[in-house]
């Protein structure tokens, strides 16, 4: 899949304020022209969930569509059970109104996070908040005993909804690196078990566990997703995307797009080189996951005799992992930033979004090197863009994938809803 667009917004607060955002909101219109009540059930459900609950009046508002076209599409939903009615609200003039709200119970999907390192899994509602977890950590995974894993938890969530939530499912998104099998040397992985994945068709896979309909997604694309339609991709149009895992990678956000690419590289920064190849050189330059990865981090743990696991919790900055973080962020800021100085010079952003699967107290300590590390390049020329947390964390990747369905099954069409317009102060 290689665009997914800005659809899916469980916090209409969680990108923040300020006056782009004030000035710039997604504004989903519809049509009161016969033969598209999907298009316009979808259009009023997608007001909502950007915008929060609101009474008729407001929506017919926002969406241009006429008070009678509203009125007739919410009681659908209202009768579907995608909408809640809220309570009465007595203004000082006019009529009381009620607010009309997304059920949460009105459809639910389930997201995998299938890594090199962890499995996590999601039971994601219609509002976008999360049911229910499941995590599995490992070395790096056999693919017999992963599929045997997502069988038993898929079985769980099934559990954990009655009968009729169970119909209301939409299906399993999996996020996942495209080559499972990739960098096995940097991971001290035998090849032989690393090209166990390279034979593997992880939707096939899956999909044989269960009856949903089944989509994939690369893993950091997918955590982009979830940056894209749940967190700052609400006020931030165009973007990189950096996530620090495993490996670090990211993605490209694009006028409220994430762009793919034809072969899905748009976004790869993991793989670029941090500096030229010369002659006489005894191989390729090193590429920015051998720097800025979590695996470097570890590696440095073990050999300091620490426990590598600190390095999603907050150890990390705490004695005695603290000296050997700070010599990490020492190398990978500055190689960070010579990746958003190319990106930058390459495409107009308006700023880059940095996350990944470890504490806030670290991802905060990340920002602060990198921002440091930006004076070190000449900008000359080229307009640096700002610097912004991520706001999903380690669930980015397993939401991002939990969100396709419920994109495929109740967002509107992209290229007819996706209009930034200016909103009047």
């Amino acid at each position: 899949m290689s665009e997914v667009v800005h659809a899916m917004s469980p916090n209409p607060d969680a990108a923040g304020g300020g006056a782009h955002d004030a000035n710039h909101r997604l504004r989903p219109r519809g049509s009161s022209q016969g033969g598209l009540r999907q298009y316009n059930e979808r259009v009023v459900l997608q007001a909502i969930r950007n915008h929060g609950p609101m009474p008729g009046a407001e929506l017919a508002r926002l969406t241009r569509l006429t008070p009678q076209t509203i009125s007739l599409i919410t009681k659908r939903l209202l009768d579907d059970g995608l909408l809640l009615r809220g309570a009465l609200l007595r203004g000082k003039v006019g009529q009381p109104s009620v607010p009309l709200a997304l059920n949460p119970d009105g459809a639910f999907s389930i997201g995998i996070k299938l890594g090199r390192r962890s499995l996590d899994m999601l039971l994601v509602d219609f509002t976008g908040a999360v049911r229910a977890r499941r995590s599995l950590d490992y070395d790096y995974p056999r693919p017999e005993a992963v599929f045997d894993e997502i069988a038993r938890r898929l079985g769980e969530f099934h559990a954990l909804l009655g009968q009729a939530e169970q119909e209301r499912l939409q299906g399993i998104g999996i996020a996942a690196p495209l080559s499972l099998g990739g960098w096995q040397a940097l991971l001290g992985v035998e090849a032989e078990r690393a090209a166990a994945w390279n034979r593997t068709d992880v939707r096939g896979r899956v999909a044989q566990l269960s009856s949903l309909p089944v989509s994939f997604v690369k893993d950091t694309a997918a955590a982009c997703v979830a940056e894209l339609v749940a967190g700052r991709g609400r006020s931030v149009r165009s973007f990189v995307y950096i996530f620090v895992d495993t490996f670090i990678g990211g993605g490209l956000v694009i006028d409220s797009h994430l762009r793919g690419g034809l072969n899905g590289n748009a976004g790869a920064i993991g793989s670029l080189a941090l500096q030229r190849a010369l002659p006489g050189d005894a191989g390729p330059p090193p590429q920015l996951l051998s720097v800025a990865s979590l695996i470097t981090l570890e590696r440095r743990y073990e050999g300091a005799g620490l426990d590598p696991a600190a390095v999603a919790d907050g150890r990390a900055l705490e004695a005695p992992w603290q000296p050997i973080t700070q010599a990490w962020l020492d190398e990978a800021a500055p190689a960070i930033v010579l990746a958003i100085h190319d990106a930058a010079c390459l495409l107009d952003l308006e700023g880059v979004i940095i996350d990944g699967s470890f504490s806030r107290e670290l991802l905060d300590a990340l920002l602060a090197a990198v921002s440091a590390a930006r004076s070190r390049y000449s900008w000359e020329g080229v307009e640096c863009p700002q610097l912004l947390p991520g706001t999903t964390g380690s669930d980015a990747r397993a939401l991002g994938g939990a969100l396709l369905p419920l994109h495929a099954n109740f967002a509107p069409d992209r290229d007819l809803f996706l209009k930034l317009d200016k909103v009047s102060a």
